[in-house]
């Protein structure tokens, strides 16, 4: 089962267009449209998985672009982000609600963008493993999707299953029972340990298994919990070696 998300991004401004094409290289496979008009033909002809767009842009700007898709059947569940100015989300796009995933305020950093978009894609992702039998045979690149994102998708969803790690000639399994992270394995390594080396891990291989779980529990944290430990455990060693 393929992993790679389009991303339907528009932006009148070339510049502003690449940058963001950029910073999502590694998120997905990337399609571009420079007004809504373009973007409206690419969405029927592509089928897009996400679409980020700015807001104010000639002949049809974000929301009659946003509009045009909510009125269509086969395109109105499409996750959907807005990049526009304070003033554009206070005046405009407060009461769009219903299928806006976020709204991005100019000038935005771009490595925020790519983290909400990593986060939106491991969410996409699991939706498509679900629907199409939950089962193994989906996988993907750390590099693509971060353990972290993965972790915080999983728990937000409530999920049970089995994530399958690889880096290097190392391997690593993590189980989740409703969006806890309640056992890990990493070589000799079991529980809370387990799971602090692997968050370190930038590089290698994931695998999702929705029909895979473990009655075991050595974990001592929540989901959330490894999560901020590890990442505290990672900063003390990275100014240690600094």
């Amino acid at each position: 089962m393929s992993s790679t998300i389009k991303i339907l991004v528009v932006d009148d401004n070339p510049t502003i267009l690449q940058l963001i094409c950029q910073t999502l290289e590694k998120c997905g496979e990337v399609i571009t449209a420079s007004d809504g008009a373009d973007a409206l033909m690419k969405t029927l002809d592509a089928k897009p998985d996400l679409i980020i767009s700015d807001y104010t842009m000639p002949v049809m700007d974000g929301r009659a672009l946003f509009d045009k898709l909510r009125a269509r059947k086969e395109t109105q569940g499409i996750p959907f982000v807005f990049l526009a100015s304070q003033k554009e989300i206070d005046d405009h796009l407060r009461m769009v609600l219903e299928g806006v995933e976020d709204y991005f305020v100019k000038p935005f950093f771009s490595r925020e963008l790519a983290q909400q978009a990593r986060r939106i894609t491991a969410r996409l992702l699991q939706q498509r493993m679900e629907k199409q039998g939950g089962g193994a045979g989906i996988k993907g690149k750390l590099t693509e999707i971060s353990l972290i994102d993965w972790m915080q998708s999983l728990e937000q969803g409530r999920k049970t299953c089995a994530l399958i790690l690889r880096s290097g000639q190392e391997q690593a399994a993590l189980y989740f029972s409703e969006g806890n992270c309640t056992h890990a394995v990493c070589g000799d390594l079991k529980g809370d340990p387990a799971v602090f080396k692997v968050l370190a891990w930038m590089d290698g291989d994931w695998e999702v298994d929705f029909q895979k779980n473990s009655a075991e529990h050595t974990t001592t944290m929540s989901t959330q919990g490894l999560m901020m430990e590890g990442l505290r455990i990672m900063d003390e060693a990275n100014r240690d070696a600094g």
